[in-house]
């Protein structure tokens, strides 16, 4: 099947409000490298000139071959910046818990990502040259210090991100997995409280990790993330929507089974966005039609 010829247009359920009518961009796992950063100015310049309320990159700006040096740091954050529309970044796994591999320079991946949060995550606002307010995690003194958690609201729709980088999960640290996903697993509960609070149509959850199995169930790192998603969806009357990246295999389905039934949850949807060598975004569109909320996905290019 060619995907660049597929648009999924998936209608569920959400409670009744003001009509939603917007389309944000989606990508991620790129730009690998040199070979890659034309062709990803010129998606950017596709998606200046395209009417989208926000721009979210899920993570690995770079290859897991590369340097994580300071430079090519700032050499992603202009690039990001330089967006016309409000852009939003989440940290992937080649920018800090591999950035210990010799060939991507040794570095301490805790080092790395306290970098990442100096430069990518040290105000209360979106990159890009129209940001967006968002809400982070640390913004509560007595809240676990992760400034890449980050919340916001567009036309009744809750968006929120969460530190999941692909791989494990950093499962080669241990302590610093086992206190990043309770920080994030909490942020997720919030999200959903929030919602059910205040009457959200839906949530759209955003990370880079895959952590779906090719058959449905967990991949190593990210049981207990799946456990929760799966209780907080079952128990929401809204759409929720996964966009993540990871393993560079566009697709959109429903893999998340109901923990009562074991059935999939028909108000849960699962984007992964392309990734290198195929430099591409996704349009979401978020609208409704006759009382339900409905994503429309398709190929931005």
């Amino acid at each position: 099947m060619n995907l660049r010829a597929v648009i999924a247009v998936l209608a569920l359920t959400f409670s009744n409000g003001a009509g939603a009518d917007f389309t944000f961009a989606l990508l991620g796992d790129t730009p690998y490298g040199s070979s890659e950063e034309a062709s990803f100015a010129d998606m950017l310049q596709e998606i200046n000139h395209s009417d989208v309320a926000f721009v979210v990159h899920v993570g690995d700006f770079k290859s897991g071959l590369t340097s994580c040096a300071d430079a090519v740091f700032a050499q992603r954050h202009a690039m990001f910046e330089a967006s016309r529309h409000a852009f939003i970044y989440i940290p992937g796994d080649n920018e800090w818990t591999d950035c210990h591999r010799l060939f991507a320079g040794g570095y301490d991946p805790l080092e790395r990502l306290a970098a990442l949060r100096t430069r990518f995550f040290n105000s209360g606002a979106s990159l890009g040259q129209t940001p967006l307010r968002l809400s982070r995690q640390s913004d509560d003194a007595a809240a676990p210090r992760y400034p890449e958690h980050l919340r916001w609201q567009h036309e009744g729709v809750l968006f929120v991100t969460l530190n999941f980088p692909g791989g494990d999960n950093n499962s080669r640290m241990p302590q610093e997995a086992a206190e990043r996903t309770a920080a994030a697993l909490a942020w997720l509960q919030q999200t959903f409280a929030q919602a059910r609070t205040h009457n959200a149509r839906g949530i759209v959850v955003l990370m880079q990790a895959n952590p779906f199995l090719r058959a449905g169930g967990a991949r190593r790192g990210y049981d207990t993330l799946l456990a929760a998603l799966a209780q907080e969806t079952a128990n929401f009357g809204g759409a929720v929507l996964l966009g993540h990246g990871d393993t560079h295999i566009h697709r959109v389905d429903r893999p998340l089974k109901d923990p009562r039934s074991g059935k999939p949850l028909a108000n849960f949807t699962r984007a992964e966005v392309f990734g290198s060598p195929d430099v591409n975004w996704l349009q979401v569109r978020v609208s409704e039609n006759s009382g339900r909320l409905q994503f429309s996905i398709s190929p931005g290019r």
